[in-house]
C-alpha cells in the first residue's frame, strides 16, 4: 500500500485532493483533481506517482512506476558495488614491549594499511605501569615510524582511561 522506504505513493493511494502533475517528458500539466490526473495517467497505461509530499499541492509524476523500481534498484545495486568499506583493525601492546615482538606487530601494521584498512594501535597499561605513559608513547612512536612510508597518523596518542590510543590510516595511492 504506502511504500515507506522511498516515501512513493502510487495511483490509489494518493490522498490528495488537487496535485501538481508531471507528464512523462517532464512537462508541467498544472494543478489539476486527482481524479483527472489519474485518468490522464491511465490513459497513457503509467502510473501516478507521488514524488514532492511536503509541496502544497502535491507533485506527482506520470512514469511507469515498476520501471522507475527496477532503475532505481540497479543505480542502488550500482553505488553498493563502488562503495569501498574501510574497517578499523587493532593491534595491541604493553609500554614494555621487546624490539622483535615490536617488529611483528610493525608487520601486520603493514599488511593492514596496505589492504585499505585503518589500523588502531592500543598500548595496555596494567598495575603500576600507568605511572611510565611515556614508554607507551615511545612504543607508538615506534610504530608509527616503522609504518610511515604506507600509513600516516590519523589521530595523535592518547590516554584513554588505561589504554593509550593512536589510530593511523593508510595513504592515498
Amino acid at each position: 500500500m504506502w511504500n515507506i522506504s522511498k516515501g512513493f505513493q502510487v495511483n490509489e493511494e494518493i490522498r490528495a485532493r488537487e496535485v501538481r502533475v508531471i507528464d512523462e517528458s517532464g512537462e508541467q500539466l498544472g494543478i489539476m483533481h486527482l481524479r483527472d490526473a489519474l485518468r490522464i495517467a491511465q490513459e497513457h497505461n503509467l502510473d501516478l506517482v507521488r514524488v514532492a509530499a511536503t509541496a502544497v499541492p502535491p507533485v506527482c509524476r506520470i512514469m511507469d512506476y515498476g520501471r522507475f523500481k527496477y532503475e532505481q534498484s540497479k543505480h542502488d545495486r550500482e553505488a553498493r558495488r563502488k562503495q569501498k568499506i574501510i574497517s578499523i583493525k587493532e593491534v595491541r601492546m604493553t609500554p614494555t614491549i621487546e624490539d622483535h615482538d615490536l617488529g611483528t606487530k610493525i608487520k601486520a601494521c603493514l599488511r593492514f594499511l596496505e589492504e585499505g584498512d585503518k589500523v588502531k594501535a592500543t598500548v595496555r597499561f596494567r598495575g603500576r605501569e600507568i605511572t611510565h605513559a611515556s614508554l607507551g608513547k615511545q612504543a607508538l612512536d615506534k610504530l608509527a615510524a616503522g609504518v610511515a612510508e604506507v600509513g600516516l597518523v590519523e589521530r595523535e596518542a592518547k590516554m584513554e582511561g588505561r589504554n593509550m590510543i593512536m589510530i593511523l590510516a593508510p595513504r592515498n595511492p
